[in-house]
């Protein structure tokens, strides 16, 4: 239902919002303003990604709990949508998304709403067995390294 809401009022406010800007500062203005936004927040958009995925791959590496890269990520992304959508509410909006003291408080706000019923993780740094000193491995090998011939050499075009 709420989503039923929302396709409906925000195509109201962004059409009420451009008669009113155009109206007030011109079409030419406004269509300049919703390009602007766009483009600028495409590079933040891509800025804020980036420092984003570098901090997911750190809480991989160092075994830690990747859900607030990963909920930033989400943000960072439904930002990148919202400014690529012309209109001013949804400019806004997107944003306040790549603002990360909104973000904070958006996942601090969906965590409370959401229960995590078990999560798991391993225990220190790496989940790699110690390699034993008392394990041996015993083989054979043979080498198949190809003998060169006399070919192998520069050919007659390349001598000088």
């Amino acid at each position: 239902m709420w989503l039923l809401i929302a396709f409906i009022a925000v195509p109201m406010i962004e059409i009420a919002l451009f008669i009113q800007v155009g109206g007030f500062i011109g079409i030419w203005w406004t269509l300049l303003i919703v390009l602007l936004t766009a483009i600028t927040g495409s590079y933040l958009v891509r800025n804020q990604g980036l420092r984003e995925i570098g901090n997911l791959q750190k809480s991989f590496s160092e075994l830690q709990d990747p859900t607030e890269p990963l909920a930033h990520g989400a943000m960072i992304l439904f930002a990148g949508a919202l400014l690529l959508t012309p209109g001013f509410f949804t400019d806004v909006v997107g944003l306040s998304l790549l603002v990360p003291a909104v973000r904070r408080a958006a996942f601090v706000w969906a965590k409370s709403k959401i229960k995590v019923q078990r999560f798991e993780m391993g225990e220190g740094p790496a989940q790699r067995p110690e390699p034993s000193g008392d394990r041996v491995i015993d083989g054979d090998f043979e080498d198949v390294t190809p003998q060169k011939s006399r070919t192998d050499g520069p050919s007659e075009w390349t001598r000088d």
